[in-house]
């Protein structure tokens, strides 16, 4: 059982470590009593002045490495409680027009505890005789001065359950006056602050006692509607109707104006409404700004090219690399060269990466002093665009400088990319908010290639870009059909082509493809045998990938997690474990990555190892922290981060999109019925690169590649770009696009 909290009464000394972006704090505090030991203090502090009096509360902790550490969880500077204390300290620098008879009279009325008190409700100020409104606004905003509003911030989040990664964003977007602004209006930090939503929001307003037919409340929550149905559907925009309808269904019960908030978040430029379309105005901007940028591009091209030059350094490489690239191919490329915007998409085993290695080396030759940058949006797509063409690859967010916590990117119009030529595979990912961002930054470019798959689920957020792009008709498209990979997980290739074209017939797919039937309560027990077998064979756990399209379920994710968690790395006492939420992980576990994190190179679908966990007393930070290994990057994660990472045994279909595995297992039951769909199906399929095994129901995977999509993407980028395309105005300022 852990000891009581302490008390401490001292100064800051010496600060041997600090953080601004975490204010992560390491200091030597001399405690304020007869014997004035000092003592080494870790936590987090907002602010810290050397030769301050704080009171400090926590606990004594022995780390392993440094000793005898005091682990301090809430702090405040000490206030003078000797009249003549708080005289002097009423009447000083903080407090600007308030002389030596007013804090007098301020002590008299009071009493000793005045300070306090001011600090609880500046309001008991009012009792005092003869202190005016401004020198109240004074001693209240002295007070707030004093520490730049930041302890009382913490306190106030810490109680609302609001962690340190969003105090960081409300403090760099409202600075001391944060708390103020909060209490007035919650609400206003959805828009104001990115990585609030409307729940957490609410939760704070409704702890401030906000009524739930606030007028503040109901239009938050009218803006964010537009987003969430957005991103449910990955639409751009939603029917006036549809909103309205949402919208009354889940205010059932209070008194609401829908058309008013429309109109209010239309004047607000929240919203945007084009005929009974109404978009969320990131949304709205992004198609804006993106069709316009394709009209106009580029902006300034690549020289002329000799064509016989072209052909010579082609069949140069082809021998090089012992490749021979056919009439198809070298038609793609020349397109390619041709044009400064360019599509190329084709499914697995058609060539598109033979094409990446011949498009950069035919730069690198043509265009020798050209800067040629290749990106993917996640980081196993760019690792794998890396080793397949040799050359060097990164996310589209790495090279955007994407800062996770304002969401915003270091590259754009004001500060662009250094690059001639643009190269993005697995472009089916990008939504329109993404590939807005990266046009912006592009301003320089002069070349853009996109290559992708257009039968692949198209991208999480809104938007379906490469659909749009690729149906306008207006850029150069190569769609690569013949399939050259004749080697292993050939049966694969052929399985996923055969989908396409309602062809499939399983009992043809005789080496690399296997679809075992079984009962669905057979299942877990059947995946369990067929990783085994696959690991006696000489498989490592990181090779082989389950999938699957649901989380709930007997075969959904949840529960195989747990399933093959207990198989293949089950509890050990030389193991530590931490149980978070409803999921236990293990050393030794495999991790996926939920979000981006730049600052540590790890992104959104990568998969690592959990190496160690570590307690409290064991970390410099003073928290428990899970220690993972992503191919020898090495990320820790603490309490405020631990949502980031889960278990990875068994992952969805849409995490992962972008990479390959040797060996994908995947089953198949009714229960999965309203997930099936030929798109989804495809996309697993084509992550394996040497085997798949399917399991279950086959009745159910025949009807789910049967099902096409259920619902088409609502998005008009494509009309905004044949509209564009027919009066662009090149000298148009892109600032000022509207």
């Amino acid at each position: 059982m852990r000891d009581e909290a302490v008390t401490l009464n001292g100064k800051a000394v010496h600060i041997v470590f600090r953080s601004e972006d975490t204010f992560y704090t390491v200091m030597k505090f001399r405690i304020n009593d007869e014997f004035e030991k000092i003592i080494t203090v870790t936590g987090i502090m907002p602010s810290v002045e050397k030769e301050v009096l704080y009171d400090i509360t926590g606990h004594y902790t022995e780390h392993p490495k440094y000793g005898m550490q005091f682990q301090m969880e809430t702090y405040q500077r000490s206030l003078p409680e000797e009249k003549s204390g708080i005289i002097r300290y009423l009447s000083g620098p903080l407090f600007p027009g308030i002389g030596k008879k007013t804090a007098e009279k301020i002590a008299k009325t009071l009493g000793t505890d005045c300070l306090k008190m001011i600090r609880e409700d500046y309001h008991c100020l009012e009792t005092v005789e003869g202190l005016n409104p401004e020198k109240i606004r004074i001693i209240h905003e002295g007070m707030q001065n004093e520490d730049n509003g930041l302890e009382e911030l913490v306190r106030f989040l810490n109680i609302h359950g609001i962690g340190i990664r969003n105090l960081i964003r409300i403090n760099r977007v409202y600075g001391r006056r944060a708390l103020d602004k909060i209490r007035e209006n919650p609400y206003r930090v959805i828009e104001e602050c990115d990585g609030f939503g409307f729940a957490t929001a609410d939760k704070i307003a409704m702890h401030l006692g906000f009524a739930e037919d606030d007028e503040r409340r109901l239009y938050a929550f009218f803006v964010s509607l537009v987003m969430d149905l957005c991103m449910a559907k990955g639409d751009s925009y939603v029917t006036a109707d549809e909103l309205f309808e949402a919208f009354r269904k889940k205010t059932k019960g209070i008194e609401t104006d829908p058309d008013a908030l429309l109109d209010q978040a239309v004047l607000r430029r929240s919203l945007h409404v084009e005929d009974d379309r109404i978009y969320a105005i990131s949304q709205y901007e992004a198609e804006k700004y993106t069709a316009h940028f394709l009209a106009n591009f580029p902006f300034k091209e690549l020289d002329p090219f000799d064509e016989d030059l072209l052909e010579r350094y082609l069949e140069s490489f082809s021998a090089s690399i012992n490749i021979e690239y056919d009439e198809i191919q070298k038609q793609t490329i020349r397109s390619v060269m041709d044009h400064p915007f360019s599509i190329i998409t084709g499914g697995p085993g058609t060539g598109k990466t033979t094409i990446i290695r011949a498009l950069t080396e035919m730069f690198r030759r043509l265009y020798p002093a050209s800067n040629v940058i290749c990106a993917a949006p996640t980081g196993r797509a760019a690792k794998r665009m890396s080793e397949m063409t040799e050359t060097d690859a990164s996310t589209v967010h790495s090279i955007l400088q994407w800062d996770l916590e304002t969401n915003t990117f270091g590259k754009d119009e004001n500060n662009p990319l250094e690059a001639d030529i643009l190269i993005v595979d697995e472009f089916s990912m990008v939504d329109i908010w993404l590939f807005y961002n990266l046009l912006k930054a592009s301003v320089n470019v002069r070349k853009i290639i996109l290559i992708g798959d257009e039968n692949q689920l198209p991208s999480v957020g809104p938007g379906c870009v490469l659909r749009d792009l690729t149906a306008s008709s207006l850029f150069p498209v190569s769609r690569l059909e013949t399939i050259y990979r004749q080697k292993e997980g050939s049966d694969v290739i052929a399985l996923a082509h055969d989908i396409l074209h309602d062809e499939t017939d399983l009992d043809k797919y005789r080496n690399e493809v296997a679809f075992l039937e079984c009962d669905y309560k057979d299942l877990r027990n059947r995946i369990v045998f067929i990783v085994q077998n696959a690991l006696d064979k000489g498989y490592d756990i990181d090779d082989i990938q389950v999938l699957s399209p649901m989380y709930s379920g007997n075969a959904g994710i949840d529960v195989l997690n747990n399933t093959l968690q207990a198989a293949f790395n089950p509890p050990d006492p030389f193991k530590k474990e931490i149980r978070i939420g409803y999921t236990r992980f293990r050393e030794g576990d495999k991790i996926l990555q939920l979000k981006n994190q730049p600052d540590d190179d790890v992104y959104n679908g990568d998969i690592g190892i959990l190496a160690e966990i570590l307690e409290a007393d064991e970390t410099d930070t003073g928290k428990k922290t899970l220690v993972v290994d992503f191919n020898g990057i090495i990320v820790e994660y603490t309490q405020e981060t631990w949502n980031h990472i889960t278990l990875a045994y068994c992952i969805s279909v849409h995490k992962s999109q972008g990479s390959e595995y040797p060996i994908v297992v995947m089953p198949f039951t009714a229960q999965h019925t309203v997930m099936l769909q030929r798109k989804l199906i495809y996309t697993a399929v084509t992550r394996a690169r040497k085997a798949l095994v399917m399991l279950g129901d086959k009745q159910a995977f025949l009807k789910g590649i049967s099902t096409m999509e259920r619902h088409v993407r609502n998005t008009t980028l494509q009309q905004r770009l044949g509209k564009m395309m027919q009066s662009p105005d090149p000298f148009a300022d892109l600032t000022d696009y509207e």
